[in-house]
C-alpha cells in the first residue's frame, strides 16, 4: 500500500520538482526532497492541514509564494519528467523514508551552517547542501504513522 494516494501524473509532477530542487544532490538527495513532498501530503499539521495531493503540496501557496522555489522560478521545473526521477518519486510514495527527511516537512539551503532550528522546528540532519527539519515533538504525529 502507497504511503499516499496517486496517480501517475503526480509521479510526473513529484519527479519534476525532485529534479528542480535537488539535481544536483544525485538520486540520494532527490529521494530526500521527495520523501519530504510526501510527508507534507501525510501531515494533517501545522501549514500542510489542507494538502492531501501530491498537487496540492507541489502548488501550496504560503505568504503570497509558492513553498517549492523551484515552481516559482521555473528553472528545470518545468521540464519533462525522466524515467530515473519517475522510479525516484514513485519509490518515495510506495515506501521511502530515511534519516535525514524521514520524518521532515522542510528543507532549505542556507548557503552557510545548518542552523539548530528553522521556524522553530528542529534540524534534523543534512546532505550535501540541504538542512532537513520535522516538526517539534507533539505538534504533527500524522507525520510519524504509515510510513
Amino acid at each position: 500500500m502507497p504511503r499516499v494516494k496517486y496517480t501517475d501524473a503526480d509521479v510526473a509532477l513529484m519527479a519534476r520538482m525532485m529534479r528542480a530542487e535537488a539535481e544536483g544532490e544525485g538520486k540520494q538527495g532527490m529521494l530526500y526532497v521527495g520523501n519530504v513532498i510526501v510527508n507534507r501530503a501525510k501531515a494533517e499539521c501545522l501549514d500542510f492541514k489542507k494538502v492531501r495531493t501530491i498537487r496540492q503540496v507541489i502548488f501550496q501557496v504560503q505568504g503570497g509564494n509558492y513553498s517549492f522555489e523551484a515552481v516559482q522560478k521555473g528553472n528545470l521545473f518545468y521540464n519533462r519528467a525522466r524515467s530515473v526521477e519517475k522510479r525516484l518519486a514513485k519509490k518515495n510514495l510506495d515506501y521511502w523514508a530515511q534519516h535525514p527527511a524521514k520524518f521532515a516537512l522542510w528543507y532549505f539551503n542556507p548557503y552557510a551552517p545548518c542552523p539548530p532550528t528553522w521556524y522553530d522546528q528542529p534540524f534534523t540532519g543534512q546532505f550535501k547542501n540541504h538542512c532537513y527539519y520535522e516538526p517539534a515533538a507533539g505538534t504533527c504525529a500524522s507525520v510519524y504513522t504509515g510510513g
